[in-house]
């Protein structure tokens, strides 16, 4: 209670719309920034108690902080003021995308198959960490080229965006050849599937690791979207990302 008058000295600040549970969970954040932006999420995406929970333990702020805040100094307020706004495609990326909940093994090697199976088996799960707006349209979805076939990997289609995003799943390292592939893919959904009223698809490279020296010439110069981030199978260690976040923020204002 005293963390609650410490953290709320305005009741009139309460929502309604979370419970007291909910509050528990938030008052375990020391940093108003993050616990607001947490509380804000809560709210706009309806997340119960549990969801949360998952949240935090994945380190979803600092994901999403370094992800996009490293361009522009802001976005550290944004997030606390607005949650997680969508506006345009780079809105909805998250590096890295983390997959604990499938239950593979880290350690060993994984067949693409194999995390494609756990990620459908586990589609609930999978939305929530993709984030908002996300509705799951297909796997395996066929596309033609002159009596050739080919299987995009998952297919999503985000309400805000009004875009279909399409993601290929790689368990190795970026490679070019499926940036080709993907803009292959998200250039037969523009002409063939999209409404007249959807905007341009998007591509998203699920991958192991991706060389930030090499990503300028393997997605540089496309005219469609495509983007690539990095997944893990575990939950990231909050200490490590909690103290990257920090030397950006210092950065920053070294630089101010």
């Amino acid at each position: 209670m005293r963390r609650l008058f410490l953290a709320y000295p305005n009741q009139q600040t309460l929502s309604v719309k979370l419970s007291w549970s909910h509050y528990c969970e938030l008052l375990t954040i020391s940093d108003d920034s993050k616990r607001s932006f947490y509380e804000k999420e809560c709210i706009t995406s309806r997340w119960s108690v549990r969801e949360l929970k998952r949240q935090l333990d994945s380190s979803l702020y600092e994901r999403l902080l370094l992800s996009r805040g490293k361009e522009n100094k802001e976005e550290a307020r944004r997030l606390a003021e607005n949650g997680q706004e969508i506006e345009k495609p780079e809105d909805i990326l998250k590096d890295p995308y983390v997959f604990e909940f499938v239950g593979l093994p880290d350690n060993k090697p994984v067949m693409e198959a194999n995390l494609e199976d756990a990620l459908i088996d586990h589609v609930e799960k999978f939305l929530l960490e993709l984030g908002k707006g996300f509705m799951f349209v297909g796997r395996q979805q066929r596309i033609t080229f002159d009596n050739e076939h080919y299987y995009a990997d998952m297919v999503f289609y985000n309400k805000i965006l009004r875009a279909y995003v399409i993601i290929e799943l790689k368990t190795r390292k970026l490679l070019p050849a499926a940036a080709g592939q993907l803009n292959m893919y998200l250039n037969y959904y523009k002409a063939e599937v999209n409404d007249p009223d959807d905007n341009d698809p998007i591509g998203i490279i699920l991958c192991t690791d991706k060389p930030s020296t090499k990503m300028e010439y393997v997605l540089g110069g496309l005219e469609n979207r495509i983007f690539a981030s990095k997944y893990v199978l575990y939950l990231p260690e909050k200490k490590a990302l909690e103290d990257e976040v920090q030397s950006f923020i210092e950065g920053w204002e070294e630089k101010g």
